[in-house]
């Protein structure tokens, strides 16, 4: 049996969490992946507790209550929302339904891997900006835009933690559109920022837009996979049309409404995310060889290779398990990211790492 090349070649990306290392202890602290330090709210807990009547009963294939719920919350038309087992189904069905075999595709660096994984399975010829801070080089980024083609920007991104101002991005949206170009905007991670209105998503009328967001990492239900992608009603007919059916479960779609309504739980986690940060950023950078990237990030780095690696190595003997960058393109083995947790738990990464040799 024959397969295209571009599919029997693929390299799963790897992730952080749990499950990326061998036999995890179920009390293992992770500072591997960027959830809601808060976890979820507590009207989740209430219906796993009651909703088990539920589990044979085919989900809603369009999410409709979802969708309804979000539509208040994000404040766009229904029409612009499509509701996905977590942001990850979106972004391979985004490129299913744009990218095609030699589709121009740019990427800066370093950043979340399945926005390359998925573009090479359509066969898209992918060239990539390296950049620490496109708020920095955008004059030189834009210079790279290529027509007819699709941009894919991680905003705050991941691992650097750094937010493209609104300004800039919206610089970098009229380029692309001059040149015919799409630009999808993955903000997963834009409701745990201070400033959550660098959001393009009221720009959504420049018809060269596409958003993704995520309540995993927001409202802390990474297990239960809700994400959501908004762009125009072309767009998001066409990712209704080839989604799989019954994509996201039942529960997960209760869950997702029932986190949507509990008020203050965004400002509460973000109050905790600016507290804790600064605890991390201050005590990280007292350590010999650690330093902090940048002030918005959750991303730590040391220029000591062999270092960082003992660090890593160690901390997870402590059952504490933090990202060792290197699987990201443009980075290596000085690089580690770092979630922000409760002060608890981040004081016990602290002595953790301290204690390294």
């Amino acid at each position: 049996m024959k397969f295209a090349k571009n599919i029997a070649s693929r390299v799963p990306v790897l992730h952080g969490g749990p499950y990326s290392i061998e036999n995890p202890n179920p009390t293992l602290v992770d500072f591997s992946s960027n959830v809601n330090p808060l976890g979820f709210p507590p009207p989740v807990k209430k219906l796993l507790k009651t909703g088990l009547q539920k589990i044979p009963i085919y989900p809603d294939p369009n999410s409709t209550n979802l969708r309804k719920r979000l539509s208040k919350h994000v404040k766009v038309p229904v029409d612009n929302l499509i509701i996905g087992n977590g942001a990850t189904e979106i972004i391979y069905n985004f490129c299913q339904a744009v990218i095609t075999k030699n589709t121009p595709v740019l990427i800066p660096i370093p950043t979340f891997g399945e926005y390359e994984s998925a573009v090479a399975l359509r066969g898209g010829k992918i060239e990539f900006f390296k950049t620490m801070n496109l708020n920095h080089d955008v004059s030189d980024f834009i210079r790279q835009i290529p027509k007819n083609g699709c941009i894919f920007i991680c905003n705050p991104n991941n691992p650097t933690g750094t937010v493209v101002s609104k300004n800039t991005m919206l610089q970098i949206l009229r380029a692309a559109k001059s040149r015919s170009t799409m630009v999808f905007v993955d903000e997963c991670f834009m409701e745990l920022t201070q400033n959550p209105k660098e959001s393009v998503i009221d720009h959504m009328g420049m018809g060269n837009l596409f958003v993704l967001q995520s309540l995993t990492k927001s409202f802390g239900l990474a297990g239960l996979r809700v994400g959501y992608g908004v762009g125009d009603r072309k767009m998001i007919s066409v990712l209704h049309n080839i989604k799989i059916p019954w994509n996201v479960s039942g529960l997960s779609q209760e869950a997702a409404v029932l986190a949507l309504s509990e008020k203050n739980f965004l400002s509460r986690t973000r109050n905790l995310i600016k507290k804790e940060h600064d605890f991390l950023k201050n005590s990280i950078s007292k350590i010999n060889g650690f330093s902090c990237f940048d002030k918005l990030s959750q991303f730590y780095f040391d220029q000591d290779k062999n270092k960082l690696k003992n660090a890593t190595k160690e901390t997870l003997e402590k059952n504490i398990l933090i990202r060792d960058c290197s699987t990201f393109r443009g980075l290596d083995e000085s690089h580690i990211r770092i979630a922000i947790k409760t002060r608890k738990e981040n004081a016990k990464l602290i002595l953790a790492l301290e204690e390294s040799k």
